[in-house]
This record gives C-alpha cells, sequence and structure tokens, in this order.
C-alpha cells in the first residue's frame, strides 16, 4: 500500500491482536484452543493477503468470500451444535463487553485510511460509520453493568442489539462500497484497505470477534432472562 505511514498498519495489528487477547481471556472452556484457532487463522489470512490474492476483484463469487465466510460458518456452528453452545454459556461476558472498546482504535485507523484514500468517507464516522459510539459506551456498560452491577438486564439487552445494528450497518456499507461486481457506493473511492495485509483481518477476523461477542451476550442475557 503505497504513501500509507507505517503507523497506521503498526495501530490496526496492535488492534487486531488486543480483540485476540480479550476474546481468548474471555473463553472460559478450551482457551489455548481458541488462541491457537485465532492466532492460526490470522496467520494463514496475513499470508494470502500478502500474495495479494484478495486484489483480483473480478471473478464471481469474489475471492473475498474465503476471508469471510468461513468465520461465519463457524459462528453458526457454535450456535446450532451442543458443544458449540456449551462454548458460548461459558464465554465470559464482562470480558465480551469490554472487547468493544476496540472499535475506537479500529475507527481511527479507518479515518486515517480515509484521509490517504483508501477507504471511502461513508465508512468513517464523518460518514455512515456511527460504529464508534459502541466503542465509547462500552466502557461505561462494562463498569456499571458488570462492575457496579446496576444496570438492568434489559438495558444490557438494548444496548448489544443497538451495537449489533450499528456493526451491520457499516459491514454492509462496506461490502457494497468494495470494488466487486455488486458495489453500489463510493465508486470514486472505492473500499480498498480491507483487500490488503494487515487491513484482511478487519472483516476476516475483528469484525467476527465483534459479531459474536454481540451474538453469544445476547444469547446469555436472554437465557438468564428465561429462566428467572
Amino acid at each position: 500500500m503505497e504513501n500509507l505511514p507505517y503507523y497506521i498498519g503498526i495501530c490496526f495489528i496492535l488492534t487486531t491482536l488486543v480483540t485476540v487477547g480479550l476474546f481468548y481471556k474471555a473463553a472460559r472452556l478450551h482457551p489455548n484452543l481458541t488462541m491457537i484457532v485465532l492466532l492460526t487463522w490470522i496467520a494463514i489470512q496475513a499470508f494470502i493477503a500478502i500474495t495479494g490474492f484478495y486484489t483480483q476483484t473480478t471473478g464471481t463469487p469474489p475471492r473475498f468470500m474465503l476471508l469471510v465466510l468461513p468465520p461465519l460458518i463457524c459462528i453458526i456452528c457454535l450456535f446450532i451444535t451442543a458443544k458449540g453452545k456449551e462454548y458460548l454459556n461459558g464465554l465470559d461476558g464482562k470480558t465480551l463487553t469490554l472487547l468493544h472498546t476496540v472499535r475506537i482504535p479500529v475507527e481511527l485507523v479507518l479515518f486515517w485510511l480515509y484521509s490517504h484514500h483508501w477507504v471511502p468517507q461513508l465508512m468513517t464516522f464523518e460518514g455512515r460509520n456511527f460504529d464508534i459510539l459502541s466503542g465509547l459506551t462500552a466502557p461505561v456498560v462494562f463498569y456499571f453493568g458488570f462492575i457496579r452491577k446496576t444496570l438492568p438486564k434489559t438495558i444490557l439487552l438494548i444496548w448489544n442489539f443497538i451495537c449489533l445494528g450499528l456493526l451491520l450497518n457499516i459491514v454492509i456499507n462496506a461490502v457494497l462500497s468494495a470494488p466487486f461486481p455488486f458495489q453500489q457506493f463510493a465508486f470514486d473511492q472505492p473500499n480498498m484497505a480491507v483487500l490488503y495485509f494487515p487491513f484482511v483481518w478487519l472483516p476476516g477476523c475483528i469484525v467476527p470477534l465483534v459479531l459474536l461477542a454481540h451474538l453469544a451476550t445476547i444469547r446469555q442475557l436472554m437465557r438468564k432472562t428465561t429462566v428467572q
């Protein structure tokens, strides 16, 4: 990626590693296996991205599917299998909530990438991306919801659903602004950065873990409400 300051890539690599580390901490069942799987996955995707594999965007289906489909399939398997549900039950909701703070540096990286013409403005907080609100409110929810325990489960559920909506909003805009055959937005400045290392880790690792964190927390909160 030409003309891109090194600090942007370094900041994003550190953000990815922090995300993986927090999810590892949340995994009370099979934490070591969790870490091995995550590190192996991002290492494989780093190698693939460095070869320029994802920059070829004219094919149908896009090669990009190799990056995003495996994590989605894995998430689905967790929710429909007995072992997967047991794993989800063991996740620490407190740490999963804290994990959402990584959305702050992610938003800063996206803004820097926009400033250097690698993503469109709509992917930043100056455009259609309001996901930074999830990161800014996560410490508050973490403190009052899990440390002080003064937030009712209804509020925790509402917050997770709202933040999940913010995540889906930017994911949809990101996909439709990428240079794929079905691109709908940002033709003057497509979403190019996610096709290169290390930024392939955003759709390939950070977004799936953030998505899983919300879904697992919602599942736990709804199960507790049902039991009560």
